[in-house]
């Protein structure tokens, strides 16, 4: 596939995109994760979507039904729409796109606003839908040594 156009519709070769990306490179910010991240859906990497998750929430990952989704879809298009980075340490970011799709039910898309923060240089999704009960004055599971309430709570729920 290293010739052929990435599915993250970058416009560039997979090989010159996330491929890097998916044998371990740094992603260079937030979108460029979210990218990467869709394109290993389309090629059903699924080691480094669990491995691009904050690794606090990895093992509430559901990792089956993220493989099934990954291989029973047609992967049709990514459109990221907006990166805004967010000022603060550590460094937290959103990432508007909608996602394109064929399954048995036929095409969908899904738009979301995706929260990532960047832990010691690696930029991690922080997942929402991953169970976690987070008081405010714990230490936040980023592990930035900071209150949760004065990083990632803003992301993720309590």
């Amino acid at each position: 596939m290293s010739q052929s156009e990435c599915p993250c519709g970058s416009g560039r070769s997979y090989a010159h995109c996330c491929a890097p990306l998916h044998l371990g490179q740094n992603a260079a910010n937030a979108a460029a994760l979210m990218r990467s991240r869709y394109c290993a859906y389309a090629l059903g990497e699924i080691d480094y979507l669990v491995n691009t998750t904050l690794p606090a929430q990895q093992a509430g990952l559901d990792r089956q039904a993220i493989e099934q989704w990954s291989r029973q879809s047609q992967w049709l298009g990514l459109t990221v729409e907006q990166h805004e980075e967010l000022p603060g340490q550590p460094r937290h970011a959103r990432v508007t796109f909608t996602a394109h799709w064929r399954d048995t039910q036929g095409e969908h898309s899904h738009r979301e606003n995706s929260a990532f923060v960047e832990v010691a240089g690696r930029w991690y999704f922080l997942d929402p839908t991953v169970p976690g009960k987070y008081g405010r004055n714990d230490a936040c599971p980023c592990a930035s040594g900071q209150k949760f309430k004065k990083c990632c709570s803003a992301f993720l729920p309590g």
